[in-house]
């Protein structure tokens, strides 16, 4: 504008103006997430398994409360959630323990972190040919899960159960290769997690994921024959909520922890695995 130059504003100039700013203070911001009618903020949850009843509910008291539309994306297998998130195809997922997420993250330089914790959900033996542990025989087959943090976990399950012995060097990840005793001469039948429960008719006995037994149709509570313990060293197998490393501070993600970490939370989780899932928080 040149210096001098004198500024004569129509009334109807004066009222568009007005109305411009009225218009420009009233931006609409997605990263808002309130629930004034904005645009809701689209979050993606990654999660393994159909049974998810409790994010269902924690979905609909998000977008009705908090305008944050959760999107509930869901995978067959293990590792893809954590390759999600890190690839930015997730935002959030929730669906593995804590040693499991951290072997991965170490495996491929990953920066899944934990912002919170759900539930534990014990480790299970199955069988269809037997009631009792008890009552396995010499040169049992037992299915195991393949990936290196269930593996062990299975591992360690069959020991507390007095089946095996382990190399105690091994600490919490120990191997087939570091089984030690094996009075029955079981014999390993190593397979992708979800598919243990399906191999029930073809091995004697099977260690299974507790979402993956619940998928199945299972009560681990009723229908193990053997159930891990809940101890204090089950801490590793305590199941997350993770996001990216430098988004661990976001506020929206802790709104999503504090609508799940919630008395209504822990009910349907106990009605819908019927007793079988612990939440920890």
């Amino acid at each position: 504008m040149k210096k001098g130059w004198k500024t004569v504003v129509s009334g109807i100039l004066t009222v568009g103006a007005l109305a411009l700013l009225g218009a420009c203070g009233s931006g609409n911001t997605a990263d808002s997430g309130s629930a004034s009618g904005d645009e809701p903020r689209v979050v993606k949850l990654g999660v393994v398994g159909e049974s998810n009843e409790a994010w269902e509910h924690v979905q609909k008291e998000l977008k009705e409360n908090e305008n944050i539309d959760l999107e509930i994306v869901k995978f067959t297998d293990y590792r893809a959630p954590i390759t999600s998130l890190e690839d930015g195809s997730i935002d959030m997922h929730s669906t593995l323990t804590e040693i499991f997420m951290d072997n991965v993250n170490e495996e491929g330089g990953f920066s899944n972190t934990t912002i919170a914790y759900t539930s534990l959900n014990p480790l299970g033996i199955f069988s269809n040919k037997i009631g009792d542990i008890s009552e396995l025989e010499d040169g049992a087959t037992v299915a195991i899960p393949n990936d290196v943090s269930n593996e062990s976990r299975a591992l360690l399950l069959l020991q507390t159960a007095g089946l095996i012995e382990l190399d105690e060097a091994a600490g919490l990840m120990p191997s087939v290769n570091d089984v030690t005793a094996n009075p029955k001469n079981l014999q390993f039948e190593i397979l992708d997690a979800n598919q243990t429960i399906r191999a029930l008719d073809d091995v004697d006995i099977a260690c299974v994921n507790n979402n993956v037994a619940v998928d199945a149709g299972y009560i681990p509570t009723e229908t193990a024959i053997y159930l891990e313990p809940v101890a204090e060293s089950s801490q590793p197998y305590y199941n997350v909520i993770a996001v990216r490393e430098d988004e661990k501070d976001e506020e929206i993600y802790q709104t999503i922890v504090d609508y799940y970490q919630t008395d209504e939370v822990k009910e349907i989780i106990a009605e819908v695995t019927k007793g079988s899932s612990v939440p920890v928080w």
